[in-house]
């Protein structure tokens, strides 16, 4: 039994491991806990610059963001037109493309690192994943094979109940 379990293991992570490495495997797999808490591991290690820049793409990624930003620049263009004598920036808009382009090179970076700071959280939770499968699908081999011994000693019981009633059987027809 103790062989088919390292085969399995082997099987599932398609390597070829020394006898140290898979008692080691096998402890860890079947015998310790072996996921993390992704969210609270990473926020433990997260800095105040990883804390802005969730926080600017949360908001950065929002519709009252994209809302606002459109009342703003529809503001922008009316307030430059119609309302302003000597224009802060006269049409063609230069002085609000600039602000644009600015908002956009400082923006882009920053989402940038959010997402890949929760693309190593979404790695790390699906290296979970596969380790907790890996320990159900060892787990429930292990199950099959206690249930294999478990039906053959029944079986063993059954036929030698059976041979003692017959037993019984040619002695009640004897007497």
């Amino acid at each position: 039994m103790e062989n088919r379990k390292k085969e399995i293991v082997k099987m599932l992570l398609n390597q070829n491991l020394d006898a140290k490495d898979e008692e080691e495997m096998w402890d860890l797999l079947i015998n310790n806990p072996i996921t993390v808490d992704v969210d609270k591991e990473n926020d433990a290690k997260m800095t105040f610059g990883d804390k802005v820049a969730d926080k600017i793409s949360e908001v950065a990624g929002s519709w009252t963001f994209i809302i606002l930003f459109c009342i703003f620049l529809i503001a922008w263009i009316v307030l430059n037109l119609f309302f302003w004598k000597d224009s802060v920036d006269p049409y063609p808009f230069i002085l609000l493309n600039l602000l644009l382009s600015c908002l956009a090179a400082l923006q882009a970076p920053i989402i940038m690192m959010s997402q890949n700071r929760q693309s190593k959280k979404d790695t790390i939770r699906n290296k979970n994943d596969y380790r907790t499968d890996l320990k159900s699908e060892l787990i429930l081999e292990q199950l099959h094979d206690r249930l294999d011994m478990v039906i053959e000693n029944q079986e063993k019981i059954l036929a030698y109940l059976q041979k003692e009633e017959q037993e019984n059987q040619g002695k009640d027809s004897k007497n």
